[in-house]
């Protein structure tokens, strides 16, 4: 019996992978092939959900502000607006932020104490200063993954869950890939496996680029007061915390934390989850009333924390879309039109012609 047949095949249908399939649409036969019972469950199903030109650094927001025209027209982004804040020791990282931002054409605004006061009620006094990025979004982050497998499913791709990759190995000029599911034959076979795309790579036979896995905190609390609504995204300066609404007057808090890890089905550590609220009661008098629940997940970045989008250098047909860290749903849409030009070897299309896609290319990690 004959073996299902792909053009491309796709390990992983996060966001990454989902949002690829979507963008390369008719123009290929697609599998994407994802290893847990639904897609997205591990790092797209547990994000803090924000839209921030500022998050990745100079070489991430160009694909960040390339993807806003397109979140927007289809509707997953909601007007949030943050505030980054500092205190004596955290004000040169909010000036090395100014600066980034307007090297980069981001909008920003200083805010005195005063301001600062009007904005967050209850914030201690030894924040300072702030700084407002007013482009911060809110992105439905469900809906945006569901609208790219829907995409992609209408222009042909099958999605196989339960399906985790066991072995790889060349078939010709393409690959054999076996999955719990049984096995497939592709021609081009993508790397978007995000926390586990080290194991892919390795059984391909591919470079080794050492994505590594982070994990990431979210504590859901309802304070005293409840958080107003309409109150924007709060960011420490010095990367202590963040802190933005949530429906029903709650909070979303994170201790920003970035520990690296193996790449499992991650949860929260109650440390974390502890140093989170010590650092939230440190910065505002508010009462934490109850920890309603806590989550984790995982954020994978190359070494240089960029993401990595084309063809091996090592393995020919194995094409890697992964390192995409924490931006990696903000970034999707741009992202996904680079990676699928990339991948078809066609031209970048018009929204995406002023990246240049050699910065993120897997061959900058050749030795």
């Amino acid at each position: 019996m004959s073996l299902p047949t792909a053009d491309i095949a796709i390990v992983g249908a996060g966001i990454a992978g989902a949002s690829l399939a979507a963008m390369i649409g008719g123009r290929g036969r697609v599998l994407l092939i994802e290893a847990e019972s639904q897609p997205g469950y591990h790092s797209t199903g547990r994000s803090a959900a924000f839209w921030s030109e500022s998050y990745g650094g100079p070489f991430v927001q160009p694909l960040t502000t390339a993807s806003r025209p397109w979140l927007e027209s289809h509707g997953f982004l909601h007007p949030r607006g943050c505030i980054h804040i500092a205190g004596i020791e955290g004000r040169p990282a909010l000036d090395d932020l100014a600066a980034e931002m307007a090297g980069c054409g981001v909008a920003h605004e200083w805010l005195d104490r005063a301001a600062l006061e009007a904005a967050i009620p209850g914030l201690k006094p030894h924040f300072m200063v702030g700084l407002t990025e007013p482009t911060c979004q809110d992105i439905d982050v469900g809906g945006l993954h569901g609208d790219f497998l829907g995409r992609a499913r209408r222009e042909g791709a099958t999605v196989r869950t339960d399906a985790g990759v066991t072995a790889i190995a060349r078939d010709g000029d393409g690959w054999r890939i076996s999955t719990r599911d049984g096995e497939i034959r592709a021609a081009i076979l993508v790397n978007a496996a995000g926390a586990w795309a080290n194991q892919i790579a390795a059984m391909a036979g591919a470079s080794s680029i050492n994505i590594q896995p982070y994990r990431r905190t979210i504590a859901q609390l309802t304070t005293d007061p409840p958080m107003a609504p309409d109150m924007p995204l709060i960011m420490d300066a010095l990367g202590r915390f963040y802190f933005r609404p949530e429906a029903g007057g709650r909070l979303w808090l994170s201790p920003h934390d970035e520990t690296p890890v193996e790449a499992h089905d991650v949860a929260p550590e109650e440390l974390d989850v502890a140093i989170a609220i010590d650092q939230f009661e440190q910065a505002v008098d508010w009462r934490v009333v109850r920890r309603e629940r806590a989550w984790a997940g995982l954020r994978s970045f190359a070494p240089d924390r960029l993401p990595v989008y084309g063809f091996d250098s090592w393995a020919p047909g194995f094409f890697w879309y992964a390192g995409q860290g924490g931006f990696g749903i903000q970034t999707a849409p741009a992202a996904a039109m680079v990676g699928a030009a990339l991948l078809l070897g066609e031209p970048l299309p018009d929204a995406v012609a002023g990246i240049d896609p050699a910065r993120y290319a897997p061959s900058r990690f050749d030795v």
